[in-house]
C-alpha cells in the first residue's frame, strides 16, 4: 500500500501570518493605535522569515515571489500611514499653538477681567473690578478692604442676572473721605431667596505683553501678575 503525501509550499505559513499581521496593523493605524515601532518589528520579522524560507525552500516547489512582494508593499503602506498620522498630529498641535498666540497678542493694549481679588485705585481715576455669578441673585454686595482687612467701602449692587457684572469704585470710603491710592482687596457676597450663592471676584488689568510657555500663552497684566488666556472672562 502506497501512502500519498502532499507537499506544502514553505511560503504558505509565512504569507498567512503576514496577511493577519498586516490586517491587524492597518486596523491599529486607522484608529491611531499603530506605531512606527510595531511597523518596524513587522518589517524585521518579515525579512528574517524571508531569508530563512529562501535558504530552506524546496527547489521543486519554489516560493511565489509576487506574494512576498505584495506583503512587503502592504507593510510599507502601513508605515506610511503611521508617518502621516504623526505629521498631522504635529501640524494640528502647531496650528493650535499659533492660534493661541495670535489670540493672546491681539489683547495687548486692551483691558481684561480675570479671576482675582485685587482692585487697584489710582488718584482721580475710578477703580474697576467685577463679579461672576453662575445664577441670578436677589442681592449682591461687594466689600472693599484695605491691607489690614478693614472694610473701607461697601457697594450694594442689588439684584443681578447670571454672568459677569463689572463695577467701579470712585475711591470714596463709607465715611465719604477719599481712600489712598493703592491695591485693595474685594470680597463678594451673593444671596438668592435667602440662600448664599457662589460669587467669583474678578480683577481688572491692562495686557502689557504675552508670554508663551509650556502651558500655552499667558497674559502679563502688570501689578496683577500673569493670567492664562483661557481665564479671561471679559475684554474691555
Amino acid at each position: 500500500m502506497v501512502t500519498s503525501t502532499q507537499t506544502v509550499n514553505p511560503a504558505t505559513t509565512l504569507i498567512n501570518s503576514l496577511n493577519s499581521a498586516n490586517s491587524s496593523l492597518a486596523s491599529n493605524s486607522s484608529t491611531g493605535a499603530g506605531s512606527s515601532t510595531s511597523t518596524a518589528g513587522l518589517q524585521n520579522s518579515f525579512m528574517t522569515l524571508l531569508v530563512a524560507q529562501l535558504q530552506n525552500q524546496d527547489p521543486m516547489n519554489p516560493m511565489d515571489s509576487s506574494q512576498m512582494t505584495s506583503q512587503l508593499a502592504q507593510i510599507s503602506t502601513v508605515d506610511g500611514i503611521n508617518t502621516l498620522n504623526s505629521t498631522l498630529q504635529a501640524l494640528s498641535s502647531s496650528m493650535g499653538t499659533s492660534q493661541s498666540v495670535s489670540a493672546a497678542t491681539s489683547l495687548i493694549g486692551h483691558n481684561v477681567l480675570v479671576p482675582g481679588s485685587s482692585i487697584n485705585l489710582t488718584a482721580n481715576t475710578p477703580a474697576i473690578a467685577g463679579v461672576q455669578l453662575s445664577q441670578p441673585v436677589d442681592g449682591l454686595v461687594v466689600k472693599i478692604q484695605d491691607g489690614s482687612g478693614k472694610t473701607v467701602r461697601t457697594l450694594q449692587l442689588g439684584a443681578q442676572q447670571a454672568g459677569v457684572i463689572p463695577f467701579s469704585w470712585d475711591g470714596k470710603t463709607d465715611s465719604g473721605s477719599s481712600a489712598a491710592a493703592g491695591t485693595y482687596h474685594i470680597v463678594a457676597t451673593a444671596v438668592q431667596a435667602g440662600n448664599s450663592v457662589p460669587a467669583t471676584t474678578l480683577s481688572y488689568g491692562a495686557v502689557d505683553s504675552v508670554t508663551l510657555g509650556a502651558q500655552g500663552a499667558s497674559l502679563n497684566l502688570g501689578t496683577l501678575g500673569t493670567a492664562a488666556l483661557s481665564s479671561v472672562v471679559m475684554v474691555k
